[in-house]
Protein backbone atom coordinates (compact mmCIF):
# COMPACT_ATOMS: atom_id res chain seq x y z
CA UNK A 1 0.00 0.00 0.00
CA UNK A 2 1.09 3.13 -0.30
CA UNK A 3 2.20 5.57 2.41
CA UNK A 4 -0.40 7.98 4.14
CA UNK A 5 1.26 11.16 2.56
CA UNK A 6 0.90 9.62 -1.17
CA UNK A 7 -2.64 8.73 -0.66
CA UNK A 8 -3.58 11.94 0.94
CA UNK A 9 -2.52 13.36 -2.56
CA UNK A 10 -4.60 11.26 -4.27
CA UNK A 11 -7.88 11.83 -1.81
CA UNK A 12 -7.42 15.83 -2.22
CA UNK A 13 -7.46 15.49 -6.07
CA UNK A 14 -10.74 13.66 -5.80
CA UNK A 15 -12.17 15.68 -2.81
CA UNK A 16 -10.98 18.95 -3.75
CA UNK A 17 -8.54 19.80 -0.99
CA UNK A 18 -7.07 18.15 2.54
CA UNK A 19 -9.37 18.39 6.18
CA UNK A 20 -9.34 16.60 9.12
CA UNK A 21 -12.02 14.28 8.03
CA UNK A 22 -10.03 13.07 4.63
CA UNK A 23 -7.13 11.84 6.84
CA UNK A 24 -9.32 10.09 9.00
CA UNK A 25 -10.86 8.03 6.00
CA UNK A 26 -7.34 7.70 4.52
CA UNK A 27 -6.31 6.22 7.80
CA UNK A 28 -9.06 4.22 8.23
CA UNK A 29 -8.62 2.71 4.70
CA UNK A 30 -5.67 1.93 5.53
CA UNK A 31 -6.35 0.31 8.73
CA UNK A 32 -9.75 -1.31 7.42
CA UNK A 33 -7.69 -2.77 4.21
CA UNK A 34 -4.66 -4.30 6.20
CA UNK A 35 -7.37 -5.75 8.88
CA UNK A 36 -9.20 -7.75 6.00
CA UNK A 37 -6.29 -9.20 4.72
CA UNK A 38 -6.12 -6.60 1.36
CA UNK A 39 -2.19 -5.19 0.85
CA UNK A 40 -3.24 -3.23 -2.47
CA UNK A 41 -6.68 -2.40 -2.38
CA UNK A 42 -6.40 -0.72 -5.79
CA UNK A 43 -5.36 -3.58 -7.61
CA UNK A 44 -7.17 -6.15 -5.93
CA UNK A 45 -10.89 -7.27 -6.86
CA UNK A 46 -11.92 -9.01 -3.13
CA UNK A 47 -12.80 -5.75 -1.43
CA UNK A 48 -16.24 -4.59 -0.84
CA UNK A 49 -16.64 -1.57 1.62
CA UNK A 50 -19.78 -0.62 3.55
CA UNK A 51 -19.74 3.45 4.51
CA UNK A 52 -22.27 4.65 6.87
CA UNK A 53 -21.88 8.37 6.07
CA UNK A 54 -21.40 10.89 2.89
CA UNK A 55 -18.65 13.33 4.41
CA UNK A 56 -14.94 13.77 3.39
CA UNK A 57 -13.95 10.60 4.65
CA UNK A 58 -16.40 8.11 2.03
CA UNK A 59 -14.58 10.15 -0.71
CA UNK A 60 -10.97 9.43 1.05
CA UNK A 61 -12.10 5.86 1.37
CA UNK A 62 -13.36 5.66 -1.92
CA UNK A 63 -9.76 6.77 -3.29
CA UNK A 64 -7.83 4.67 -1.09
CA UNK A 65 -9.64 1.88 -1.90
CA UNK A 66 -10.75 1.97 -5.53
CA UNK A 67 -14.34 1.17 -4.21
CA UNK A 68 -17.00 2.83 -6.34
CA UNK A 69 -21.27 2.64 -6.13
CA UNK A 70 -20.94 2.21 -9.87
CA UNK A 71 -18.77 -0.62 -9.36
CA UNK A 72 -21.29 -1.96 -6.71
CA UNK A 73 -18.10 -2.09 -4.52
CA UNK A 74 -18.89 0.55 -2.36
CA UNK A 75 -22.39 0.11 -0.44
CA UNK A 76 -23.35 3.41 1.38
CA UNK A 77 -25.86 2.96 4.37
CA UNK A 78 -26.51 6.63 6.37
CA UNK A 79 -26.01 6.00 9.90
CA UNK A 80 -24.32 9.29 10.14
CA UNK A 81 -21.16 7.58 11.68
CA UNK A 82 -17.50 8.12 10.86
CA UNK A 83 -17.24 4.65 10.08
CA UNK A 84 -16.71 1.74 7.79
CA UNK A 85 -17.11 -1.98 7.50
CA UNK A 86 -13.76 -3.82 4.90
CA UNK A 87 -14.97 -7.20 3.61
CA UNK A 88 -12.24 -9.87 2.17
CA UNK A 89 -14.80 -11.15 -0.50
CA UNK A 90 -12.31 -13.97 -1.46
CA UNK A 91 -12.01 -14.99 2.65
CA UNK A 92 -14.91 -12.91 4.06
CA UNK A 93 -12.80 -11.49 6.57
CA UNK A 94 -14.65 -8.05 7.57
CA UNK A 95 -13.73 -5.62 10.03
CA UNK A 96 -15.43 -2.59 11.02
CA UNK A 97 -13.56 0.64 11.93
CA UNK A 98 -15.11 3.74 13.82
CA UNK A 99 -13.84 6.79 14.70
CA UNK A 100 -13.07 7.35 18.24
CA UNK A 101 -15.15 10.01 19.52
CA UNK A 102 -12.85 11.41 21.90
CA UNK A 103 -10.01 11.54 19.58
CA UNK A 104 -10.93 15.31 18.42
CA UNK A 105 -9.84 16.06 22.86
CA UNK A 106 -6.72 13.55 22.51
CA UNK A 107 -5.57 15.56 19.01
CA UNK A 108 -3.75 18.72 21.66
CA UNK A 109 -1.64 16.28 22.72
CA UNK A 110 -0.15 15.12 19.25
CA UNK A 111 0.03 18.55 18.05
CA UNK A 112 2.32 21.32 18.91
CA UNK A 113 0.65 23.99 20.76
CA UNK A 114 -0.74 27.53 19.46
CA UNK A 115 -2.42 25.83 16.64
CA UNK A 116 -6.28 26.53 15.91
CA UNK A 117 -8.21 23.45 16.10
CA UNK A 118 -8.37 22.76 12.39
CA UNK A 119 -4.84 22.96 12.35
CA UNK A 120 -4.52 20.66 14.74
CA UNK A 121 -6.39 17.88 13.95
CA UNK A 122 -5.00 17.88 10.41
CA UNK A 123 -1.19 17.74 12.30
CA UNK A 124 -2.73 14.91 15.27
CA UNK A 125 -4.86 12.96 12.27
CA UNK A 126 -1.57 12.18 10.96
CA UNK A 127 0.46 11.36 13.53
CA UNK A 128 -1.67 9.38 16.38
CA UNK A 129 -1.90 6.18 16.60
CA UNK A 130 -4.16 3.54 14.82
CA UNK A 131 -5.70 2.62 18.34
CA UNK A 132 -6.23 6.56 19.85
CA UNK A 133 -7.60 7.63 16.33
CA UNK A 134 -10.00 4.24 15.72
CA UNK A 135 -11.97 1.69 17.22
CA UNK A 136 -11.60 -2.10 15.38
CA UNK A 137 -13.86 -4.56 15.33
CA UNK A 138 -14.19 -8.06 13.64
CA UNK A 139 -17.66 -8.17 12.11
CA UNK A 140 -20.07 -10.75 9.63
CA UNK A 141 -21.59 -9.18 6.89
CA UNK A 142 -24.11 -11.42 5.21
CA UNK A 143 -23.77 -10.73 1.74
CA UNK A 144 -26.57 -11.70 -0.80
CA UNK A 145 -25.48 -12.71 -4.68
CA UNK A 146 -28.01 -9.92 -5.80
CA UNK A 147 -25.33 -7.32 -3.58
CA UNK A 148 -22.12 -8.65 -5.37
CA UNK A 149 -20.26 -6.36 -7.88
CA UNK A 150 -21.16 -7.52 -11.70
CA UNK A 151 -24.39 -7.87 -13.85
CA UNK A 152 -28.30 -7.33 -12.47
CA UNK A 153 -28.98 -10.86 -11.92
CA UNK A 154 -32.70 -9.95 -12.06
CA UNK A 155 -35.20 -6.85 -12.56
CA UNK A 156 -38.59 -6.65 -12.49
CA UNK A 157 -41.33 -3.63 -13.07
CA UNK A 158 -43.05 -1.55 -10.72
CA UNK A 159 -46.96 -2.08 -11.09
CA UNK A 160 -47.41 1.81 -10.15
CA UNK A 161 -44.71 3.44 -12.08
CA UNK A 162 -43.63 0.79 -14.60
CA UNK A 163 -39.99 1.98 -14.03
CA UNK A 164 -37.29 -1.10 -13.38
CA UNK A 165 -36.51 -2.03 -10.25
CA UNK A 166 -32.82 -4.56 -10.20
CA UNK A 167 -31.65 -7.13 -8.21
CA UNK A 168 -34.54 -7.88 -5.22
CA UNK A 169 -34.98 -4.18 -4.08
CA UNK A 170 -38.74 -4.69 -4.56
CA UNK A 171 -41.26 -4.52 -2.41
CA UNK A 172 -44.19 -6.91 -2.92
CA UNK A 173 -47.43 -6.02 -1.39
CA UNK A 174 -50.73 -8.03 -1.94
CA UNK A 175 -49.21 -9.90 -4.93
CA UNK A 176 -47.86 -6.61 -6.61
CA UNK A 177 -44.53 -5.84 -7.22
CA UNK A 178 -43.76 -1.78 -6.45
CA UNK A 179 -40.61 -0.01 -6.52
CA UNK A 180 -39.17 1.26 -2.95
CA UNK A 181 -40.66 4.70 -3.69
CA UNK A 182 -43.78 3.96 -4.92
CA UNK A 183 -44.12 1.43 -1.80
CA UNK A 184 -43.48 3.97 0.63
CA UNK A 185 -42.87 7.85 0.33
CA UNK A 186 -40.33 9.11 -2.19
CA UNK A 187 -37.77 11.16 -1.15
CA UNK A 188 -38.79 13.19 -4.52
CA UNK A 189 -42.54 14.08 -5.87
CA UNK A 190 -43.47 14.42 -9.21
CA UNK A 191 -44.66 17.55 -11.08
CA UNK A 192 -46.87 17.20 -13.97
CA UNK A 193 -46.73 20.30 -16.41
CA UNK A 194 -49.72 21.85 -15.04
CA UNK A 195 -47.90 22.02 -11.71
CA UNK A 196 -49.78 19.43 -10.24
CA UNK A 197 -47.47 17.44 -7.63
CA UNK A 198 -47.87 14.11 -7.96
CA UNK A 199 -46.76 10.91 -5.45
Amino acid sequence: MQSLEALLKRSAVQHGHVCPGQVLGVRMAMLGCRAAGIEEPLSSRRLLVYVEIDRCAADAIQAVTGCRLGKRTLKYFDYGKLAATFVNLETTQAVRVVAREDSRERAWAFAPPGLDKRATQLHAYRVMPDEELFATMPVEVSISATDLPGHPLRRVRCRYCDEGVNDGREVVRAGDILCRGCASSAYYRVVTPAGVVQG
